[in-house]
């Protein structure tokens, strides 16, 4: 697991509110914060420290942060913060401009200019992950990142897409991420965040060539898997979509995937997505030639022959032994209600009792 984490639950409800504003000014540049449900404020956060930049995913109810001229001149970390919308909403107002931020969008507010954010309606709570990137890794002048500050971005297409997509898995999976991770994490992030910026005010020019290299190869593999099911996905097809040669791909992806060939990668998602669907129980009446073809191994021979040498057994074998538990599952809790119901009846001159426990526990909005 990475990263510490904050739940209000374990809080007694009216010291939530304090405590989390405490936090929030301790980890990000303070600001004055107020909530109509203080008196049980109820929020998530999980705070990662990835090399220089900072990532935290959460969850609160509604409640207004405000920092004004004033704590600027008292206090400026010189950060971009980065926000990312999952679910909820929030208004912000900065830097002249003021818009409104839903689902599946991104927002960009600096440090060092006042801003007010808050929920548009005064029952929208919000979850989200949020970045704090120094101001000075971003090779573009302020005066130039400007022209996106408090603009509603959008999540779902270009590297806007490869950004989220990247935050939301590090979210998911920070229970299961060894601390060794953080350093190629951080170095994701941070490619991403710059490439992210230089698209958005068309910049490319002005990143580092590993920059450029990586996030390439971040396109790369992101197409590869939308296109995974297409028997015809090929270095030819690949290299057209991003207007670079055969060649030059196959030096890329090999450089940035520790010597992996771009066919080998595609065969082994191919046959991970294949092997995942013969596990699957609701999908255990679809033929397996017909599983092998939903990931663009459309001849039967072939893709047992590759299946046997990935995992060490054919296909169908592969989908007998995993539905075997499920089947012994079943019977197993047959065996043990045969044996309740007997023991119930060689018992009827003793009565039983049950007492049931309940427990109530709030938990964040989810995407």
């Amino acid at each position: 697991m990475i990263g510490t984490v904050f739940r209000s639950e374990d809080v007694a409800p009216e010291d939530r509110f304090d405590h989390w504003r405490e936090l929030i000014s301790r980890t990000h540049a303070p600001s004055d914060m107020s909530s109509d449900y203080a008196a049980d404020f109820r929020a998530e956060q999980r705070l990662l420290q990835l090399g220089p930049v900072t990532v935290w995913p959460g969850a609160f109810q509604p409640m207004r942060f405000r920092r004004t001229a004033r704590m600027v001149r008292q206090s400026d970390p010189e950060l971009y913060h980065v926000s990312l919308v999952l679910g909820g909403g929030l208004g912000v107002d900065h830097a002249g401009r003021a818009d409104t931020h839903g689902p599946q969008s991104l927002y960009v507010v600096d440090t060092s200019q006042p801003y007010e954010v808050g929920p548009p309606e005064d029952d929208c709570g919000v979850n989200g992950v949020g970045v704090e990137l120094p101001k000075a890794l971003v090779p573009v002048s302020p005066d130039r990142v400007g022209d996106l500050l408090a603009r509603r971005l959008s999540a779902q297409e270009g590297v806007g897409a490869l950004l989220s997509g990247f935050l939301t898995g590090v979210a998911e999976q920070a229970d299961t991420l060894q601390p060794s991770d953080v350093p190629r994490l951080g170095a994701v992030v941070l490619d991403l965040l710059l490439a992210w910026f230089a698209q958005e005010l068309d910049t490319e020019s002005a990143l580092p060539p590993e920059t450029r290299h990586r996030t390439l190869t971040a396109h790369i593999r992101a197409f590869m898997r939308r296109n995974l099911h297409d028997p015809d996905l090929a270095p030819p097809v690949i290299a057209a979509a991003h207007h670079i040669s055969v060649s030059h791909l196959h030096r890329l992806f090999q450089q940035q995937n520790d010597g992996v060939t771009v066919a080998a990668w595609i065969r082994a998602q191919r046959l991970e997505g294949a092997r995942r669907d013969l596990a699957d129980p609701a999908l255990r009446a679809t033929p397996v030639h017909a599983v092998g073809a939903r990931w663009g191994l459309n001849r039967p021979a072939e893709f047992s022959r590759a299946f046997r040498t990935a995992y060490g057994i054919p296909p169908t074998e592969y989908r007998l032994r995993a539905s075997a538990p499920t089947a012994q599952n079943t019977q197993n809790a047959r065996n043990a209600q045969s044996t309740q119901s007997t023991q119930t009846a060689q018992r009827d001159t003793f009565t039983r009792s049950a007492a049931r426990r309940g427990v109530v526990k709030w938990e964040s909005p989810q995407p």
